[in-house]
């Protein structure tokens, strides 16, 4: 029988125009109750459920450790926080001499709260005086180097000019201090302004681990860990510390989207975020960009051993390697403290004695006491060392582009203490807290199950280290959208 051809309905338009902006295969949509696009991805039934349950749960957990924070509003103020109190205050507006007499009271009144047996990981003794006796002490030191030459500057003067200058260098944190003392006083203020930190801090971990491909359960796991290990303590703490480590956060969570196809939103965040860390603490900015740089490096050396595509890896390395020469030109152009006057101030004892023609020798003695000293805590107290075990464990069985961005991190934390070796911070964790990324960022993906290797269609050579995983009928490879992400299952 003769394949007769039947004349197709004249529909005002021309095949071209009417299936103008389909997928390639598919065929133009009929008339009726179907709407979609064959072939294309619908919503899973339960996206939106999901979705909620995630949020339900980062806001479950947040709620819990403010509620932890509450019973100790005050109580946490070291010696250096009246220091950043007394910036803040003369930057709302205050006189130098009122600024300190606040910051002098809410130091002393602080001091008489320890220690906080609520609050994990704190090293808060009983105060060995009174709050009278402590504001007298204070209002002579600061009536002494008034005296002796320390008329200027946004800080109180407690110290000498010299030593107050690594305060003065760093303008971040009292900016950031500014409107919560403003509006709630110094002693809410500072607790609120901890609280956001600590809170969001916690978020770019959850967010880093999503954008890597890692499921919402070992997200929420490392928000829960970020918040509960000493991450969470140095970020309450009213110290610079804890903006730095948040900031610091945003940046990994940058370096993440950088190397999973969001080049635009991931060198923004590496690049403001290590911009706000050069102004809250520069050194550790430096660190943190000089060690990414090198675990990158590293990395894209293994990738062209491997014969694998190197070059996203390589332009992330020198992303973070151009920052980390912008931020040591930028500390060095505006004269402020480096590496040299760090070693001074540990060996003169905050610069009360006279400098060392040559501080090196001794300052590598220190080095050598103190990590001797640290080893042997961290024997008798090993939750770092098994936490770091899980985390190499995490490093050997698991493929994810989040696990040399950890590795960096936890390096960075460790060059930081290195350059301070300061035997009176041995019970402490601030100076080194950037190592506890490591496990907060590895550890929650042993939670997951082990990918399962598959090809990533129209992209050629992944130089990723996670592979993509089918879930319900999607994709998790890290490159979609963190939004894209939440509906898929545990």
């Amino acid at each position: 029988m003769p394949n007769i051809r039947r004349p197709m309905p004249n529909t005002g338009s021309s095949p071209s125009q009417s299936t103008r902006g389909l997928l390639p295969g598919t065929r133009s949509p009929s008339p009726g109750p179907r709407t979609s696009l064959p072939g294309t991805r619908r919503p899973l039934p339960g996206a939106r459920r999901t979705r909620d349950l995630g949020l339900v749960g980062m806001l479950l957990i947040a709620v819990a450790f403010a509620g932890l924070q509450l019973t100790a509003v005050t109580g946490r103020a070291s010696p250096d926080t009246k220091n950043y109190l007394s910036y803040a205050l003369s930057l709302s507006g205050e006189s130098r001499e009122e600024a300190g007499r606040r910051a002098i009271g809410y130091s002393c009144a602080s001091g008489q709260h320890g220690p906080l047996d609520s609050i994990p990981w704190t090293s808060r003794k009983a105060a060995g005086e009174s709050e009278e006796q402590c504001v007298r002490r204070l209002t002579d030191s600061v009536a002494y180097w008034s005296r002796h030459g320390n008329t200027s500057g946004m800080t109180a003067p407690f110290a000498n000019q010299r030593f107050m200058a690594i305060f003065e260098a760093r303008p971040g944190y009292p900016l950031f201090l500014v409107p919560f003392v403003t509006v709630f006083g110094a002693t809410w203020g500072l607790w609120l302004a901890g609280l956001v930190v600590a809170l969001a801090g916690s978020v770019c971990v959850l967010l880093t681990l999503r954008a890597a491909g890692a499921s919402r359960r070992a997200g929420l796991a490392g928000q829960a860990l970020y918040l509960a290990l000493p991450t969470g303590t140095v970020a309450m703490n009213p110290l610079s510390d804890g903006l730095s480590l948040a900031l610091g956060t945003a940046v990994l969570l940058g370096c993440v989207l950088l190397l999973r196809d969001r080049p635009r939103t991931g060198a923004a965040l590496v690049a403001g975020g290590l911009a706000l860390m050069f102004l809250v603490r520069y050194s550790q900015a430096l660190l943190l960009a000089a060690a990414l740089a090198g675990v990158f490096l590293a990395w894209a050396g293994w990738l062209r051993l491997k014969r694998r595509r190197p070059a996203p890896v390589l332009r992330a390395a020198g992303l973070c390697g151009v920052l980390a020469a912008v931020v040591y030109a930028g500390a060095h152009l505006l004269s402020w403290p480096m590496g040299q006057d760090s070693a001074q101030d540990l060996l003169t004892h905050h610069y009360q004695r006279p400098d060392l023609p040559d501080p090196w020798p001794e300052f590598f003695v220190q080095e050598r006491v103190f990590w001797t000293a640290w080893l042997r805590r961290q024997a008798t107290y090993p939750v770092l060392p098994v936490l770091l075990a899980l985390s190499a464990w995490a490093l050997l069985r698991r493929r994810s582009v989040v696990l040399p961005v950890a590795l960096a991190a936890g390096a960075a934390g460790l060059l930081n203490q290195a350059g301070h070796p300061n035997l009176d911070q041995l019970l402490g964790h601030r100076l080194i807290v950037f190592v506890w990324l490591l496990p907060v960022l590895a550890v929650p993906l042993l939670l997951d199950r082990q990918a399962v290797p598959a090809p990533v269609s129209g992209r050629g050579p992944s130089p990723d280290l996670a592979e993509p995983e089918n879930v319900r009928g999607g994709q998790r490879d890290g490159a979609v959208g963190v939004g894209q992400q939440l509906p898929e299952g545990m």
